[in-house]
């Protein structure tokens, strides 16, 4: 049996989301060479012919209109078609949970167990491993339906939506397609509105801008310099342009030029699009079966679980054997020494395993939601607690993300009206992807009526950002005199394109000294941290009316904005935070170098030197890892440069985190650890990362790193615990039957303890985790796991021994007819040292003076142990074959409880000093970043 998928049944669970997209990384064995690319014949067929027509004849054919559905149309079709979701995401039905709930390895040999008690008669063992079977099959599909449902409420709290036209919500396309085909239009864009994905339906104009996610299979109605980035659907790592028009026929419907698929991402320009499909019926939905059937890379998480899991089923395989062979030799009895070794083998494997590990990580899903952090992925809390690099851009997140525009100056510096004039034109008129600039620009609302915009201008064209240029254009008609065409962008690549600058309104040659002293204007602004952005121009005749990237050349230079974005108050703080944690922050930013020194050095980052992207580029891969160590402030990056610092750092064995909200910021989010973003983040960001947070900051984040530790601990007690109790229970058994005339513990009975030693640790999730434990970064170790089974187990064989001779010697249980007296006296030793454990365990300090578990732990394991001492002594202890212990035996267990807690404590302090309680820290190839904080290696 596959023990792997079955232990992470659940997390695949918790992860279905309303969500009809899954994390990017699904989509990458599409874009793999084989049969995962061919399109089923109907739908190519269909996606052909509607590529083929014109577009008229395509919003006949949907039942469509120029200017969109009407709502009640969409009410129509969405009862017809259903939501616009992949049908097998949707959580699992109960009865089917229920089934994989119970259908583990650990349920499946206790029935086997059942079953055979029932079958020797033995009821009694039957019901207690009937109660066994029950009480775990029920605990998980509570705790994981709880979870499942809470990952549903926190995954919709994150915004997914489509900006869609329809009829009744405002204007209508005919404008925005004027706009593409260069129609006289003499108002702005129409009004449109955004909507849920799901709630798309075939048929629906959906508008498309840079950082969307394309929401269905669309047939493209109206673009303008639209790049599609379809790398998840053909593994293509350049963005592809489309169309409104189908350029050349291809037999793959991937290849036309006029179809966009649902989960591919645009990357630059604009567009308006009809909905050919959703859900099931689109490209990726018939193939979504087939791409989650696909055996994916374990992560971090799931690799340690694994490795822990198969540490204790190894153990198991190989005890439980030799315990039968042990009983059945010295014993004689076969078949009581096999129910007997059953019983070692259950309690050997952990089978509250995926409950506490599911319980867990749901209850710090919802404690970090309580944080304003969306946990979209559970399994993503480990690394979210093991991240110990965090890569992070710097507008709003080091900054107030407010961008002011703070100065308009002519090219000597000096203020300048003319420069916001043109700026306004640019940012009022540009259909992409506006960002906080713009929204700068655009504030200054009083130039509207200045420039009379609907009377004087008219937009005749426009040329789109791209990270590659860093800048935009757009042309706009004055008074049908002339054509202007209005460029801004970053200074340098601006003045690449400058042949000329305007001075008092005269144009001037752009030579050498005019150069210089340009520089130095801009690089005085930077040096006040102000971003600043070039204005040029030029004008063109107005008989052209397509304009590309070509055209942006001979321009001349009007002057610059100048934005402030001031540093956040709480940066400094939290800044401090993460670093006593253990966590190194690396600006990487495509902005100014002297800017983004400026601000880190307002918030107390330290800054040695600025690396550039264009430093990167000429760099080996040795000396980019050592590079990311040495450095900690990165800018004037482009998207791939980004991507390639965070898998440098990766592949020096950090544990990287991304923040990032743009469209510029999906490679990296990807490519790290852990991708985190925020709810106002473009799609394409949204849809890369495992982390969301409704607050934009440093501060949150910290918190939710601490979070993630907890829950990391949490587990790490069950597992340790677990590790420790069942490898020193194996050795007692093994001494116990080798040489005592009769079992030293029924099966029955094993059963029990194991029952009731695993309901004490239901409370764990609950449990509070010492300061220390979660001040640097925390990794799955396995060796150290290992480790620590082999210092801590035999600990509890000493006294389980000591119990031995004790019940042998003291109270003569010492022959046949007495065995009832001493399995009954290491039953409750037993059971008390086993459920004693996870508070000696659960911190390095003192257990209840220094550091006291949460009250759900302490109540559950006080009450499992008083339960333990009044089984034998009360009226059931006949049904469990046990008996009343003497009163001379509590002093003797007393001293035996005391005497094993003080050995826990002392052998626990030179584990400290020897391993480190965390384990050993990981040596680095390279220097380690700065402001890295030591593991805890002392109580």
């Amino acid at each position: 049996m596959n023990l792997m998928k079955t232990l992470f049944a659940a997390f695949l669970r918790t992860r279905r989301a309303t969500h009809h997209f899954r994390r990017l990384a699904m989509f990458e064995s599409l874009g793999k060479p084989g049969p995962s690319r061919t399109v089923p014949e109907a739908l190519a067929q269909s996606l052909k012919r509607a590529a083929r027509e014109d577009v008229p004849a395509v919003l006949v054919r949907m039942r469509s209109h120029e200017d969109g559905l009407t709502s009640a149309e969409m009410e129509d079709r969405l009862k017809q078609y259903g939501p616009n979701e992949v049908e097998h995401e949707k959580p699992l039905p109960a009865w089917l949970h229920l089934w994989h709930s119970y259908s583990n390895p650990f349920n499946l040999l206790l029935t086997l167990l059942a079953a055979i008690s029932y079958f020797t008669d033995d009821m009694k063992a039957t019901l207690v491993i009937g109660t066994m079977v029950t009480l775990s099959t029920i605990l998980r599909f509570v705790q994981e339906r709880r979870s499942s449902q809470a990952a549903e409420s926190l995954k919709a709290m994150v915004s997914t939506t489509a900006t869609v036209i329809r009829r009744d919500l405002g204007a209508g396309v005919a404008a925005v397609s004027a706009e593409f085909f260069n129609v006289h239009v003499h108002s702005r864009p129409p009004t449109r509105s955004e909507v849920p994905i799901r709630h798309l339906v075939p048929g629906d104009l959906v508008a498309l801008s840079a950082g969307d996610m394309i929401p269905a299979d669309c047939r493209i109605i109206a673009a303008k310099d639209l790049f599609v980035s379809q790398a998840a659907m053909t593994g293509e790592s350049l963005p592809v342009e489309k169309f409104a028009e189908l350029r050349d026929r291809h037999d793959s419907p991937l290849e036309l030029a006029n179809i966009a698929f649902m989960g591919t991402n645009v990357v630059s320009g604009a567009a308006t699009a009809v909905v050919l499909a959703t859900g099931n019926q689109t490209y990726f939905g018939t193939l979504a079966a087939r791409v989650t059937s696909t055996d994916r890379s374990a992560t971090a998480f799931q690799s340690g679980v694994n490795q822990v899991s198969w540490l204790l089923i190894r153990f198991a395989l190989v005890m439980a054997p030799l315990v039968l062979l042990v009983n059945g030799f010295t014993k004689g009895d076969w078949m009581q020494a096999f129910l007997f070794a059953l019983s070692v083998a259950v309690g050997l494997t952990p089978e509250m395993l995926p409950m506490i590990v599911t319980s867990t990580l749901a209850k710090g899903a919802v404690m970090l939601s309580r944080r304003k952090v969306i946990v979209k992925r559970l399994d993503a809390i480990q690394n979210f607690g093991a991240m110990d690099v965090l890569c992070t851009d710097k507008t709003g997140t080091l900054t107030q993300d407010k961008i002011v525009l703070e100065r308009h100056t002519d090219v000597l510096g000096r203020v300048s009206t003319d420069v916001l004039k043109h700026a306004y034109l640019n940012s009022y008129y540009q259909t992409g992807l506006k960002n906080l600039l713009d929204r700068a620009v655009l504030d200054h609302a009083e130039l509207q009526s200045e420039l009379m915009l609907t009377q004087h201008y008219r937009k005749v064209d426009e040329i789109p950002f791209d990270f590659e240029r860093r800048r935009m254009s757009v042309v706009v008609a004055e008074r049908e005199d002339h054509n202007e065409l209005i460029c801004k962008g970053a200074v340098e690549e601006m003045l690449g394109i400058c042949t000329r600058v305007q001075i008092d309104g005269a144009a001037q040659a752009l030579d050498a000294e005019m150069l210089a002293r340009v520089r130095r204007v801009t690089h005085d602004l930077n040096e006040e941290g102000l971003r600043v952005v070039a204005v040029a121009m030029k004008e063109t005749p107005t008989t052209q009316t397509q304009y590309g990237v070509s055209d942006e050349c001979e321009l001349t230079l009007v002057g610059y904005i100048a934005f402030l974005d001031p540093p956040k108050e709480s940066t400094l703080p939290a800044l401090r935070a993460l670093a006593e944690h253990g966590v190194t922050v690396k600006v990487l930013t495509g902005d100014n170098e002297l800017v983004t020194a400026k601000i880190c050095r307002e918030v107390g980052l330290p800054v040695t030197r600025v690396l550039l992207g264009p430093d990167i580029e000429k760099m080996d891969a040795p000396a980019l890892a050592r590079a990311v160590e040495e450095h900690n402030v990165f800018a004037k990056l482009s998207p791939m440069h980004k991507e390639q610092l965070v898998r440098a750092l990766r592949a020096n064995d950090h544990v990287v985190g991304f923040m990032g909200d743009g469209i510029n910021d999906a490679p990296a989010l990807r490519a790290a650890d852990i991708g985190i973003s925020v709810d106002s983040a473009v799609d394409i960001a949204k849809e890369a990362a495992d982390i969301i947070l409704l607050e934009k900051s440093l501060m949150v984040l910290e918190e939710g790193v601490i979070e993630g530790r907890r829950t990391f601990c949490n587990m790490l007690k069950y597992i340790r615990m677990t590790a420790s109790s069942n490898f020193g229970n194996v050795f007692s058994v093994l001494v116990a039957s080798a040489f005592l005339p009769f079992l030293p513990m029924l099966p029955l009975q094993l059963l029990v303890q194991n029952l009731l030693y695993d309901v004490s640790q239901i409370a764990i999730p609950f449990d509070r985790v010492d300061k220390e434990l979660v001040s640097s970064p925390l990794r799955w170790n396995p060796g150290d796991i290992g480790r620590f089974m082999v210092v801590f187990g035999p600990i509890s064989s000493i006294f389980d021994i000591t119990t031995f001779v004790v019940m042998w010697y003291v109270f003569a249980a010492n022959h046949v007819e007495a065995q009832a007296l001493f399995q009954s006296g290491w039953f409750v030793v037993g059971l008390l040292t086993q459920t004693l454990i996870v508070h000696m365990i659960r911190t390095p300090k003192l257990p209840f003076i220094q550091s006291r578990a949460a009250w759900p732990l302490t109540l559950a394991t006080v009450a499992i142990m008083a339960l333990g001492i009044w089984l034998p002594m009360g009226p059931l202890a006949s049904y469990f074959k046990l008996e009343a212990l003497p009163p001379g035996y509590f002093p003797w267990m007393i001293g035996i409880v005391l005497g094993y807690a003080l050995l826990v404590t002392a052998v626990k302090r030179f584990y400290i000093r020897r391993f480190g309680w965390q384990g050993p820290a990981k040596r680095q190839p390279h220097p380690p970043c700065v402001a890295t904080v030591a593991p805890v290696t002392s109580a």
